[in-house]
């Protein structure tokens, strides 16, 4: 090979390298993902099992649950920014220490000690550590999507639901065969924290975005970006289409189990698995949808999906039990499946001030996780758990009309629309 032959190697090499480092990144992010889902799901699959013991009535379990919301709500405007001074790797495990901990208090104050206030304290801490975790997490997810060129965010959000589907399968079981909540949770909380430790080695190193100036002006940056992104009309209206789509999944992922149980009669553990069905549409759906996505564009593709969410939703609650009620609850899964995701993937479509969009569309929807869970709960003591479902589909049909935000704006038309 000649002198002159010899030069373009080295470039080949590093982006050879690189294109590996974002490989690897993609599985780790999957990973932590699917870890994530895990741990959310292990929670809701107990649901029943920690309202038993603590005998709370509808109502108040929404309470209960809402703890978890404020915790969430309360991490959410400044996880952004924690992500961005911490960088995404260390955020997330700041924050899957909490989910850790708080998973393995909740269980414990509820299935051992049968002490509410402990449960509230842990739910806390569990619903702080997602909320941190899960804008860390979408951040970088964001960050390895642009990389890879291509619509990925939904994917990641797929194996979130894997790791729901096992969270909820180990949930049935483990109801059905009698192991307490407390040693329940524990384990699960210890092995989410270990899995957890391995996935963020794989991510992306954080670029350094100091300006000239030192720290200070950096946070002072960071705070302008974040305050700027609130003042955007489009950022805006993701978050509310967000809230919206976040509501349809979280109702489930709340009340779905305990709605089956107390409206058709379930055992604990049918509830459960019927949850699983829910998580299976949901995981099928973001999983497919990316190819949807990168063939149709986002707006078609959401629409569809919204509406199968608003059958699926009625169906549920509506068909009486049987066959036809499971078939709507994998129907609410599949339309449910892609709103979040996109939405987050919708807001940093946008590189320069990516981190702070997706915050802010976090914040919005996770008012949903805030006002969700007590809502529900309250209008179930009036109509029962199964019947205050359908507020589901009656809020989806209005928020069709959000669904063209999701377009990407004139900078980034590469992206599918």
């Amino acid at each position: 090979m000649s002198s002159t032959d010899a030069p373009p190697a080295e470039p080949e090499a590093g982006r050879a390298g690189a294109q590996r480092a974002v490989l690897s990144a993609r599985n780790g992010v999957a990973a932590v993902f699917a870890l994530n889902g895990l741990a959310i799901a292990t929670w809701f699959a107990r649901v029943p099992a920690a309202r038993e013991a603590l005998d709370l009535s509808a109502g108040g379990l929404g309470l209960l649950l809402l703890s978890m919301s404020v915790g969430s709500l309360l991490a959410m405007p400044t996880a952004g920014l924690v992500a961005q001074r911490l960088g995404t790797a260390r955020a997330v495990l700041l924050g899957t220490a909490l989910v850790s901990g708080g998973l393995a208090v909740a269980g414990t104050s509820a299935g051992a000690a049968g002490f509410l206030p402990g449960a509230a304290v842990g739910l806390f801490a569990f619903g702080y550590g997602a909320g941190t975790c899960d804008v860390a997490m979408n951040i970088e997810g964001t960050t390895v999507e642009r990389r890879l060129g291509r619509t990925i965010l939904p994917r990641f959000h797929a194996a979130w639901s894997l790791g729901s589907v096992a969270g909820a399968g180990i949930g049935a079981g483990a109801a059905r065969v009698g192991v307490p909540i407390a040693a329940h949770l524990s384990v699960l909380a210890v092995v989410v924290m270990v899995g957890t430790l391995l996935g963020v080695r794989t991510f992306l190193p954080s670029a350094s975005t100091a300006p000239a100036g030192g720290e200070r002006a950096a946070a002072s940056a960071r705070r302008a970006s974040l305050l700027a992104a609130w003042r955007e009309p489009r950022t805006l209206l993701i978050g509310l289409l967000v809230l919206v789509m976040a509501f349809t999944e979280g109702s489930a992922n709340d009340w779905l189990a305990v709605a089956f149980v107390d409206g058709y009669g379930l055992s604990e553990a049918a509830g459960a698995a019927v949850f699983g069905v829910f998580v299976v549409g949901m995981t099928i759906g973001r999983t497919a949808g990316t190819v949807a996505i990168d063939r149709w564009g986002r707006v078609p593709v959401l629409f569809g999906t919204i509406l199968l969410a608003v059958v699926g939703a009625g169906l549920a609650v509506l068909a009486g039990g049987g066959p036809v009620a499971i078939v709507g609850v994998a129907l609410w899964g599949l339309g449910a499946s892609l709103g979040f995701p996109v939405g987050l993937s919708a807001a940093a479509d946008q590189e320069d001030g990516a981190p702070a969009r997706v915050s802010v569309v976090g914040v919005i929807g996770y008012t949903a996780f805030l006002g969700g869970p007590p809502l529900l709960g309250l209008l179930g003591d009036h109509v029962g758990t199964l019947r205050a479902l359908l507020l589901v589909p009656l809020l989806l049909v209005p928020a069709l009309a959000l669904v063209p935000v999701l377009r990407p704006p004139a900078d980034t038309r590469h992206r599918p629309a």
